[in-house]
């Protein structure tokens, strides 16, 4: 894995447009309905906004009637009345417009939350594997930020592209009506727009899915330094994570650039080239004034509606720029989604009830990446009530061992059984709640002593939490803090030690009482006066239980029944303490190198 500061890689690019648009899309029908109603009313607005010109022609064509047959002779109250239409024709546009804009609103938080809800149920449903290819950081900007820009493109930018084509279309034919010469003065510049922005989109498609992905690097850079900010204060390697971090922002601006400022080019292109076909038809409106092919009122009209037929030309030009900018967040949400989940369970899996804990391996092999093996032919039977130690050295395997036992992976040769019957053809949620875990990393979260206590036991009491308190040696510390087990532990434990916190996972293990523990070094984090009281809780927890233990220290695993000494993905040795001992191999070779 890359260093800090460090981050290069392949970067994402959009797979396929009009796929993702689609998938979007399809979010939307469940509320098809409302969508629908602001669709009509957008229409409405604009059949208000399209008739404002045609009136405020024919003001001016009133005017200009009634100064040929000399002064005073103007119908004010006819151009007074057509004012009015046109004022009636726009606020009535407004108010439309206005509320297709807040229900648009409402309807895009709520996609946003289904969305959110589908990528974090997905989450939830994923391997470990996925997490332990991508940074947290990436993965809380996929549900975070991604998720936010498709919100506010289906908020605005959705109802506005298709009212702007209306607009277009519908202004496109009044002027046709008006006059085709005019429409003629004019024509070079509508291809000339159209080239152009097709052209642009093509240019700034992939930079803002470069954009997206540069965003959720620099988070998961930040989230990662900031989880290890301790270590990095402790080994003085503020300067080189700063700098880093500074690449890496430095890379996310430049997408950023490069994404925003490519598209903030179109808008005004298209807006320059609108205004050489606004010249084009004063120069021909003026020709043809001269020659009585038009008067006033239909140049007036038709010089309102080429201004509307160009803005909404400009607009799309910006939306389509943010349109593109969703895509990309789209596709990186919807790769989340199409995500291999986890393993499945098999049809009619059964329920694992009433465990005894008898657990054998036969020649079980497995590799995180294709074609590299890290565990190979893992035989091993352990009987119900039976410890089982795992030792070797970093990297040997001892974890792959257990998450293929919890089946967060499986094997991919050879088989594992509890209670005579493969794992694979247990309901998983089922095999897991067969066993408690304690491992070295201890998880909290934010809620009371009581609530973490009782986190894996769903109708917990309090005093059974209580007696599992006693039992883990951390009672008396909780009674001792103001609200007791009421105590509200902040995120990730923050107002406890570790070693705290390590009990209150000890205290959860033995409340949640199963036939199978896995202990990960269980009192790694614990002051050795209080280890020794803990080391009696954990004895007592283990009795009649069939105990894995991933064990660092030696001494803490010489009375275990069966120990399996693991190297390089191979079970080297196996068997008691003082089995191995006499044998004087690897095992030998680990112990003197502990206690000399």
């Amino acid at each position: 894995m890359p260093g800090p500061g460090d981050r290069g890689g392949k970067k994402e690019k959009p797979r396929d447009a009009k796929g993702t648009l689609l998938r979007v899309m399809r979010y939307l029908t469940a509320y098809r309905w409302q969508v629908l109603l602001f669709l009509l009313c957008a229409l409405l607005s604009n059949l208000g906004n399209l008739m404002g010109p045609r009136f405020a022609g024919k003001a001016i064509g009133l005017a200009e009637a009634g100064y040929k047959l000399g002064p005073g002779m103007v119908d004010m109250a006819g151009v007074t009345r057509y004012a009015l239409l046109m004022l009636a024709c726009y606020g009535a546009g407004s108010l439309m417009s206005f509320l297709v804009g807040i229900g648009m609103m409402r309807v895009g938080r709520r996609v946003a939350q289904t969305l959110r809800q589908d990528v974090f149920d997905k989450l939830m449903a994923l391997p470990a594997g996925y997490f332990d290819r991508h940074q947290a950081g990436d993965i809380i900007s996929r549900v975070s930020y991604d998720v936010d820009v498709v919100c506010t493109c289906l908020s605005t930018d959705v109802i506005q592209i298709l009212t702007s084509t209306v607009t277009v279309a519908g202004s496109f034919l009044m002027m046709c009506a008006i006059s085709p010469p005019l429409v003629l003065c004019m024509a070079a510049t509508i291809p000339a727009s159209i080239l152009f922005t097709r052209r642009m989109s093509r240019k700034t498609r992939p930079l803002y899915a470069r954009r997206s992905a540069a965003y959720g690097e620099m988070n998961g850079f930040a989230e990662e330094m900031f989880t290890g900010q301790r270590t990095i204060l402790a080994y003085a390697q503020e300067g080189r994570v700063c700098g880093g971090f500074s690449r890496i922002n430095r890379a996310a601006a430049e997408a950023y650039r490069d994404a925003d400022g490519m598209g903030m080019t179109m808008g005004p292109t298209v807006g320059m080239i609108s205004n050489f076909g606004l010249a084009a038809i004063g120069l021909g409106g003026s020709i043809l004034y001269m020659l009585g092919v038009v008067g006033l009122e239909q140049i007036s009209s038709f010089v309102l509606y080429s201004r509307k037929f160009s803005g909404p030309i400009n607009e799309i030009s910006n939306i389509v720029n943010e349109i593109f900018s969703a895509l990309a967040a789209s596709e990186r949400v919807f790769r989340l989604l199409d995500e291999e989940e986890e393993v499945q369970d098999v049809y009619g899996a059964a329920q694992l009830e009433n465990c005894r804990g008898h657990v054998q391996a036969e020649g079980v092999s497995f590799g995180y990446v294709p074609g590299r093996t890290v565990l190979h032919s893992l035989s091993f039977d352990a009987q119900p009530g039976q410890t089982v130690a795992i030792v070797g050295p970093t990297g040997a395997g001892k974890t792959t061992i257990i998450s293929l036992l919890m089946r967060f992976y499986d094997p991919q040769e050879g088989f594992i059984y509890v209670d005579g019957a493969q794992s694979r053809a247990y309901a998983m949620d089922s095999l897991r709640r067969g066993y408690a875990m304690v491992l070295q990393d201890t998880w909290v979260f934010r809620g009371t002593i009581f609530e973490n206590i009782a986190y894996g036991k769903q109708g917990a009491t309090m005093d059974e939490v209580v007696r599992a308190a006693k039992a883990a040696r951390i009672h008396n510390y909780i009674m001792r803090l103001p609200q007791g087990y009421h105590t509200v532990i902040t995120e990730d434990g923050g107002n406890i030690s570790k070693g705290q916190k390590q009990l209150l996972t000890i205290a959860r293990a033995m409340l949640y009482d199963t036939n199978m523990l896995i202990l990960d070094e269980a009192t790694s984090n614990v002051d050795t006066n209080t280890e020794r009281q803990v080391q009696k809780a954990i004895r007592s927890l283990m009795a009649g239980k069939t105990c894995f233990v991933i064990a660092h220290r030696l001494s803490t695993i010489q009375n275990a029944d069966h120990i399996l000494v693991v190297d390089h993905g191979d079970v080297v040795e196996q068997g008691a303490h003082r089995q191995l001992m006499d044998q004087k191999g690897f095992y030998y070779q680990l112990y003197a190198s502990q206690f000399g």
